[in-house]
């Protein structure tokens, strides 16, 4: 019998409030070549046609998103997130399982920052392709940058780079495998940064998928300009 074709679903987190930013206003959004940023984070999964839906966590009591014109898209529902990523990305996985429940196929789920804005369709299609497994992936690049140990403030110890790689989203996982490893990972280390830790967590080994430089996270106010120039480019015209 012929394998049933698998089905994506987007979860974008969008449930920070962005502190380190400190313009006065969550960074997701600030404008950004006159869109809001989360309006290019959330563009490359629309721009798919084999995405099923884009599920966005929202923090409690925003109102902000609801005044964007891409609110109405139609492949596009909100939910509130938690107090820690572990709790947002979960609240988003609960939501696709609910609008995939009754699917034979398996379920896929590319989990990404809002706060990344120069996502290309052409990476998610890569993810796509070399991750659709068990152990799924995430984009990275290596890391060329010499390494320093802090010791109050010194360098105490330059470490080995060679094997080192700077974790990137979206990460694509099974749908019911994340949900499990986040639903496991331990309560009192709840503060995992990346999807993929609790994926190694529970046996899984990611495959580390080749991104790019352009896929930034705005962090800090000097990261607009940055974000500014890659979206200005020929592949991220829409």
């Amino acid at each position: 019998m012929t394998p049933l074709k698998p089905r994506y679903w987007a979860v974008v987190a969008s449930a920070g409030g962005g502190a380190r930013m400190a313009l006065g206003k969550p960074k997701q959004y600030l404008p950004l070549r006159g869109r809001a940023l989360v309006e290019w984070s959330l563009a490359p999964f629309l721009d798919t046609g084999w995405i099923d839906g884009v599920v966005l966590v929202l923090p409690k009591g925003d109102s902000d998103f609801a005044r964007l014109a891409i609110a109405g898209h139609p492949k596009i529902s909100t939910v509130t997130g938690g107090a820690v990523r572990a709790d947002s990305v979960l609240a988003g996985l609960q939501a696709v399982s609910e609008r995939s429940r009754g699917l034979a196929a398996p379920t896929f789920v590319l989990v990404h920052d809002a706060a990344r804005p120069c996502l290309t369709v052409e990476d998610i299609e890569t993810l796509r392709d070399d991750a659709s497994d068990e152990h799924g992936g995430l984009l990275a690049v290596p890391v060329t940058d010499a390494l320093k140990h802090e010791a109050r403030e010194r360098s105490s110890a330059t470490l080995d780079q060679a094997d080192l790689w700077r974790a990137q989203t979206p990460q694509l996982f099974r749908l019911d495998l994340l949900k499990a490893a986040l639903e496991n990972y331990p309560q009192e280390t709840r503060t995992l940064t990346d999807e993929a830790s609790a994926m190694e967590r529970a046996g899984h080994k990611p495959l580390l998928v080749r991104g790019r430089e352009s896929n930034l996270k705005v962090t800090y106010p000097e990261d607009l300009p940055l974000a500014e120039f890659w979206l200005s480019r020929r592949e991220y015209l829409r």
